[in-house]
């Protein structure tokens, strides 16, 4: 009978030293809210603290109201630059907002970076995938979410991680789901085509609070890497029609289940 693997700890041997958050819609805003608190506290305790930088060229609509972290005197304003501002002001935090399309040679730095992904097209996953340090992604659907932990979109990297039983390596959402760099299909005709998360709400075809459990979920991997706690998962999957999350473990196992997945 075989024994359940242990899982090991993600020994990444870097200080985080900025945290970019792209994409401050439906999960992004719950991000936002999470990771200042986050900074705040460890300044508050007198820890290292990241600079946070806030990316995404949207504006608030009164549909965004409600269902995001914005209200109606937001409207019209930029996401990025609106929250960024909030969170100053409410923390006395250094927030740097940029109103555009993430360009991880302009935004991202060669070093020490941990990128948070929270959009909802492939073009700006491409360029998420560019960013030469950690990604953590966050994806939802209906009622389901997922969020990946991971720094490398070599196979070849996790493989000498898995022989070392040295886990310095992740594999990225780039690397597990290929698919998510490639053009969406065509949308059925009752969707909207290149729907936010907002009109998916609207029309029925999102749960309200899905991008709220998948905020949560990202915010304690965040707390986790920020403080410098162990991490001994790589991807979760969370279902709100359910009420259930599952999380797979880092071991050979699972990386070598998903990896093979992907090919």
């Amino acid at each position: 009978m075989n024994m359940p693997q242990a899982p090991h700890p993600f020994d990444f041997h870097q200080q985080i030293s900025e945290v970019i958050l792209v994409g401050l819609g439906g999960t992004g805003s719950q991000v936002a809210r999470t990771l200042c608190r986050i900074v705040f506290d460890l300044r508050r305790r007198g820890h290292h603290t990241p600079s946070i930088k806030f990316v995404d060229p949207d504006t608030v609509e009164l549909k965004n109201v409600g269902r995001q972290m914005f209200t109606e005197s937001c409207v019209g304003k930029n996401k990025a630059k609106t929250l960024a501002s909030k969170f100053n002001i409410a923390m006395g935090l250094n927030i740097v907002a940029y109103p555009e399309l993430f360009d991880p040679e302009k935004h991202a730095g060669r070093y020490g970076t941990l990128v948070v992904g929270c959009v909802d097209n492939y073009l700006a996953r491409i360029a998420l995938s560019q960013v030469h340090g950690i990604w953590l992604e966050c994806g939802n659907e209906l009622t389901s979410g997922s969020i990946c932990l991971g720094n490398t979109n070599k196979k070849e990297d996790v493989q000498r991680c898995i022989k070392s039983g040295q886990y310095t390596q992740l594999p990225n959402a780039a690397l597990l789901f290929p698919q998510l760099l490639e053009p969406e299909p065509t949308p059925e005709p009752k969707r909207i085509p290149t729907a936010s998360c907002a009109d998916l709400v609207e029309t029925g075809d999102q749960s309200l609070l899905i991008n709220d459990a998948v905020g949560i979920v990202a915010g304690e991997y965040l707390y986790k890497l920020l403080n410098h706690l162990a991490v001994f998962s790589f991807l979760t999957y969370i279902d709100t029609d359910s009420l259930s999350m599952r999380s797979l473990s880092i071991t050979p196992e699972n990386l070598k289940t998903y990896l093979e997945s992907a090919e």
